[in-house]
């Protein structure tokens, strides 16, 4: 797949160091990095092809030179070609925007016919070059820094997390929210990984034949903890797992059934033209669509997707080398025609439900919401959607850990989630960081305090509040009354 990337420089950096100082100091140090990560690891937009790869054809990085020209040097080494943006006003406006801008429709006509677009940056002006993109069938991916806007989101064909950002491209955490979710090994990802490659060089070690890769995948399922079939370690699916290290001196063939080999041992295998699932693929696929529909049914709340994924496995080992051609759970399952099921990737890792069901709400919002009005807040802003109880032990867990540790977001925002877990509290850890990252933006310094629930509440409520007026969601005085109570557990 044929992209072209543009970073807003001063947009992600004052994000990420808002945050996170260091967070910020490593994304513009160690741009190689995170490009490594974007080109390897990171998921490919909806409708892209199977065997796409993401080649970054054009690298652009604006930035203002008066401001950040220490960090040149870093972009200049990964590739990168630098717009100066210097500031044009008393204020500091630059004109990154309209370059940006600019640059973006110059390259849409452009003969190579760029088939991705990615924009680094949280600034809503760039909606509707989004949407120009759209409509002359470009896929778009984004990266923004802190609370971006629903429409910006949703002229988007794919969002980069920022948490996954932080995580895995940056580097700061190794533990991916859909893993923990899904079967809390207290072991990190790259334990896990590492536990993977092992597994693989002894499996094709003690086989006097190729070793066809759905076995590979379903033992790795099967004796690695932390890996699921959903999320594969944060690589998104088996080949992205294999693809993100070297297997030398083993081979992987992905023609027909594929396998692995060791070229020293063993002959080319000559079934590789089998189908890779060895039956009929429409079959499989209506079988499968029966059990999801069957393990939602009984279910009295969604069902996480990567402990659907790790059942249709555990049932149909030969889908885990490639679900059935479609390269990753999710590209699978929006493949079936599953309804009345529907799937929600909103959540870390994604569930299904079936919304015909009454009382069954997504994944991460409590039964039974906690005011008229609070659900819609929800949708407007991406709040969690717990109850007033669930959040007072929240920001009970967030006091007693920053009365113990220096507050640090990724570090913080685990241990909370761990806490959480611990008490048997519903929190996720999108959940932990979200109110966070929107306490910090509505600029509370937990190293200074106070940091107590009302306190929080308060300033969690504050920060939703500016997110409905950006989305033009007006609270009428009981609605803003009853978010207060919510939050901070008093009327306002």
């Amino acid at each position: 797949m044929k992209t072209a990337l543009f970073i807003d420089f001063d947009n992600v950096y004052s994000g990420l160091r808002q945050l996170d100082p260091a967070c910020a100091d490593r994304f513009a140090r160690r741009p190689g990095d995170w490009m490594n990560w974007l080109t390897e690891s990171f998921a490919l937009p909806d409708g892209s092809p199977a065997s796409a790869h993401r080649r970054v054809l054009v690298r652009r990085c604006y930035l203002n030179p008066q401001a950040y020209q220490r960090f040149r040097p870093s972009f200049n080494l990964a590739g990168f070609e630098i717009v100066d943006c210097p500031a044009l006003t008393s204020e500091g406006k630059t004109s990154t925007d309209i370059h940006m801008v600019l640059d973006i429709v110059d390259l849409l006509q452009h003969e190579t016919h760029y088939e991705e677009f990615i924009v680094f940056s949280a600034d809503a002006d760039f909606t509707p070059v989004l949407r120009k993109l759209r409509r002359w069938d470009r896929r778009t991916t984004v990266l923004a820094i802190g609370f971006p806007s629903g429409a910006y989101r949703a002229s988007a064909d794919l969002l980069i997390d920022q948490d996954d950002f932080v995580r895995n491209a940056l580097g700061f955490d190794d533990e991916p929210e859909s893993a923990a979710r899904v079967e809390p090994t207290g072991r990190n990802t790259a334990e896990a990984v590492n536990a993977a490659f092992a597994l693989i060089q002894q499996t094709v070690a003690e086989s006097p034949m190729p070793v066809p890769l759905a076995r590979i995948a379903s033992t790795i399922l099967a004796k690695v903890p932390g890996i699921d079939a959903a999320t594969w370690g944060g690589f998104g699916s088996f080949r992205g797992l294999l693809d993100s290290r070297s297997l030398s001196p083993l081979e992987a063939c992905w023609e027909g059934r594929g396998t692995v080999r060791d070229p020293r041992r063993h002959a080319a295998s000559a079934d590789s033209a089998k189908p890779t699932n060895g039956g009929d693929p429409s079959a499989i696929a209506a079988a499968v669509t029966e059990l999801i529909r069957s393990e939602v049914a009984k279910a009295t709340q969604p069902v996480a997707c990567g402990a659907l994924a790790n059942l249709i496995i555990s049932r149909y080992p030969s889908l885990a080398a490639d679900w059935n051609g479609k390269g990753s759970f999710r590209r699978f399952a929006e493949s079936l025609e599953a309804a009345p099921v529907i799937f929600d990737w909103a959540s870390a890792g994604g569930s299904a439900r079936d919304p015909s069901r009454e009382g069954l709400a997504p994944a991460g919002i409590a039964k039974g919401s906690p005011f008229k009005g609070a659900r819609a807040i929800h949708e407007a802003t991406g709040i969690p959607l717990l109850t007033e109880d669930e959040y007072r032990r929240l920001f009970g867990f967030v006091e007693a850990d920053v009365a113990q540790n220096p507050f640090h977001l990724m570090e913080t925002g685990k241990r909370v989630r761990d806490r959480c877990r611990e008490a048997g509290l519903p929190v996720s850890r999108a959940d932990v960081n979200y109110v966070l990252r929107g306490l910090i933006f509505r600029g509370h310094a937990f190293d200074e305090g106070p940091n107590d629930g009302i306190t929080l509440g308060r300033k969690l409520a504050d920060n939703v509040r500016a997110l409905c007026l950006r989305e033009q969601m007006v609270l009428d005085s009981a609605t803003d009354a009853a978010l207060t109570g919510w939050l901070a557990g008093q009327e306002a």
